[in-house]
């Protein structure tokens, strides 16, 4: 499964109907937010993992805790959200505040509800990624690889689909998040991609993620 069809099939339907009715957020705002957490957990992932001891940890957690049945089991959401925040620490580490604030202004969704549906949202990214390590039947050597391969088969998929306000966002998202690599994933997606009017916008013609999010939000 890609991670657009994660996005846009009955998982990502039924995190976002959740996730409204816990936290009073329209289901398009909770999708469009998965869309840049998902690649941004990912990259973040996937630096770690060039980390012999990371890698390592990251496939016993995925093999321990992350099997992939919570993209059948939606019940499983609210009861792994404590768990979720102690993912977020984890990947984001010092950056969590500042991925949080930078999230919650080009989204809309306030401060106070970014967090707790973040951490909502964090078991089914590991859900998934999980499945996908099962099914590529990769160890922790190989992991870097396939969430490198996750994120460009995304960003190729997005292309190919031609033009949406799902697709956009994920084609500025993977696209800023794999051009000009600093080597820090929160610089890469957040500081040239949602910051908006970044040079790499211009093939949008505007001025980037808030600006396809405030159109798809304004609807």
């Amino acid at each position: 499964m890609s991670l657009i069809d994660l996005l846009t099939g009955n998982t990502g339907n039924e995190v976002a109907q959740q996730a409204e009715n816990k936290f009073g957020i329209s289901k398009n705002q909770i999708i469009a937010l998965l869309a840049v957490a998902a690649p941004l957990v990912i990259s973040y992932l996937r630096n770690k993992s060039q980390d012999a001891k990371e890698a390592e940890a990251l496939n016993n957690a995925l093999d321990k805790d992350h099997d992939g049945s919570i993209l059948n089991d939606s019940s499983q959401l609210e009861a792994r959200q404590a768990e979720g925040g102690s993912i977020l620490s984890h990947i984001f580490g010092g950056d969590k505040q500042n991925v949080e604030n930078q999230l919650s202004q080009n989204t809309g969704i306030s401060i106070d509800k970014i967090g707790p549906i973040l951490a909502m949202l964090a078991p089914v990214i590991m859900g998934y990624i999980g499945k996908e390590k099962q099914q590529s039947n990769v160890g922790a050597g190989g992991l870097g690889d396939l969430l490198g391969g996750i994120l460009g088969n995304a960003s190729n998929q997005a292309q190919a689909q031609g033009s949406n306000p799902l697709n956009d966002i994920l084609g500025s998202v993977l696209g800023g998040g794999q051009s000009q690599s600093s080597g820090n994933p929160l610089n890469d997606i957040l500081g040239s991609v949602l910051g908006g009017g970044g040079n790499q916008q211009k093939q949008q013609g505007g001025g980037g993620l808030g600006d396809i999010l405030g159109g798809l939000f304004g609807k």
